[in-house]
């Protein structure tokens, strides 16, 4: 409550739930340009079945795409079953001011959903850490820094708590490491099949 109070007004509008930039460029651009990468991820999976070049990274291509939608998918998932209301319909104005309604029931406002397509970028660290650590970490920085811009905008707006977004990235970080620990003897095999080559 204490970090969404200066985007609302006086009655307990949040005055910038209609914002151009907040709504078109946040919500709906930055989220089309990620989703263009993972597109790409998924043709250069695809394409690493015919293009010999890229057979040599099929397994990072299919892990970066796959596991990122399995993570995106479990917060979509968990938030389609919440019953926890957005901040935008706690609000009540009242005479003087406005009062917080924390039995409303509209829902589905938990975890925040648009914040984990910038988490997911986190994926590519536990992809790279092996063999291109510089690249692992540019990967988990830039998956923090979206998926905390992306969810903040959506605070701005009134959709969602600082805490809607923090369980979005945990999330995220729990799937990729259950799935990294199932899978990291096939990374270091990659690694050593790159290395015998190289």
């Amino acid at each position: 409550m204490y970090f969404i109070q200066p985007w609302m007004d006086s009655t307990g509008h949040f005055f910038n739930r209609d914002n151009w930039y907040l709504v078109r460029v946040n919500h709906e651009i930055v989220k089309q340009i990620i989703t263009t990468v993972y597109v790409i991820f998924l043709f250069l999976w695809i394409a690493s079945f015919k293009v010999e070049k890229l057979k040599l990274h099929r397994w990072q291509y299919g892990y970066m795409f796959f596991v990122s939608m399995i993570g995106s998918g479990i917060v979509g998932l968990l938030k389609s079953q919440s019953a926890h209301a957005c901040p935008w319909n706690m609000v009540h104005p009242t005479a003087l001011s406005y009062v917080w309604d924390f039995t409303a029931t509209h829902g589905h406002c938990f975890p925040g959903g648009h914040a984990s397509a910038g988490f997911i970028l986190m994926t590519g660290f536990f992809v790279y850490r092996l063999e291109q650590p510089k690249r692992a970490y540019f990967y988990l920085i830039a998956g923090i820094i979206f998926g905390f811009l992306m969810g903040w905008g959506q605070m701005m707006r009134g959709a969602h708590f600082l805490s809607h977004n923090l369980w979005t990235g945990w999330v995220v970080w729990a799937v990729n490491i259950l799935f990294y620990k199932i899978c990291i003897h096939r990374f270091e095999f990659e690694k050593r099949i790159k290395q015998e080559l190289a």
